[in-house]
């Protein structure tokens, strides 16, 4: 057996066995587990936001998975981070005469046909640019939860009741998924806002680190706020954590993106929430001697 693959299975049985390790809660006095999430998959170690990642990320025992969610000409929700097809795809090869080569400027039978896997390398050639519909299927397969980014809302009007209403049609919707299994996160505060207004009940997480001042009024609509880990303190998890957000419950921290293991030590001794990394395997293994 391929030794990354075994260390992969034994990573994925002593991660599981590790996250029942607690870190110290000082605010309540109790122990909790900052939540793991693979972003865009397991995207260390398969292509970005395919389903080949959200795989890898289950192979590895990981509950949670992050993805990015945008819109095709014919109006499609798609999976992809970029709002270009050029990184993550050989779009510039087969449509040469297309540049910039946008996402919102190809059908999504178009988009079906690129490789999304051949620039992370050759094992991955053939792998595609997912459907929403397709990727929350790949969720529910492993029983995984979704940490749902809307990308570029300002290019997609109304992609906010859009996507809803695909969570909808798909079963995330009901009790048990809105419980504890999907959070909806934008780094648009108005879009957030406006998940929140048409569907109350969801969990929303704003991206970036507002100030300390302003966080009341977005603890309205956001029940997490989710800051990149390089200018965090512990004085700001505190900050967010002594609010009370929209569902009744402190306002949580998610942060982003920690791939090594001093990073991720530092930032659970800060309390945060959850820990956003390309390698959940990386972040498990400190976690679980913090």
């Amino acid at each position: 057996m391929h030794a990354r693959v075994v260390a992969a299975m034994t990573t994925a049985v002593l991660g599981t066995v590790s996250f029942l390790l607690p870190v110290h809660d000082a605010r309540a006095g109790i122990s909790h587990q900052p939540s793991v999430i693979a972003h865009r998959g397991a995207s260390a170690y398969a292509p970005e936001n395919t389903l080949k990642a959200v795989d890898e990320a289950a192979a590895l025992g990981t509950l949670w998975v992050e993805n990015d969610v945008q819109r095709t000409k014919d109006g499609e929700l798609v999976v992809i981070h970029d709002d270009s097809l050029r990184r993550t795809t050989d779009a510039e090869e087969v449509f040469p005469g297309r540049a910039p080569w946008k996402v919102r400027d190809f059908t999504a039978a178009e988009i079906a046909r690129l490789d999304a896997g051949s620039w992370f390398g050759p094992a991955y050639a053939g792998a595609r640019v997912p459907t929403l519909k397709q990727y929350v299927a790949r969720v529910e397969h492993h029983r995984q939860k979704l940490l749902l980014e809307i990308k570029n809302p300002e290019l997609y009007p109304g992609i906010e009741q859009q996507t809803l209403k695909l969570l909808g049609n798909e079963g995330w919707l009901d009790r048990r998924h809105l419980a504890n299994r999907l959070i909806v996160q934008s780094f648009d505060a108005d879009s957030l806002r406006t998940v929140h207004e048409l569907k109350p009940a969801v969990r929303t997480g704003l991206l970036g680190m507002p100030a300390v001042a302003d966080l009341a009024r977005f603890a309205v609509f956001a029940d997490l706020i989710n800051p990149s880990y390089a200018s965090l303190s512990p004085a700001y998890v505190s900050a967010v954590h002594a609010l009370t957000g929209p569902h009744g419950k402190p306002v949580k921290v998610f942060v982003w993106t920690v791939d090594d293991a001093a990073t991720a030590r530092a930032v659970a001794g800060y309390d945060v929430d959850g820990v956003i990394t390309d390698k959940p395997d990386v972040v498990w293994r400190a976690l679980s001697g913090h």
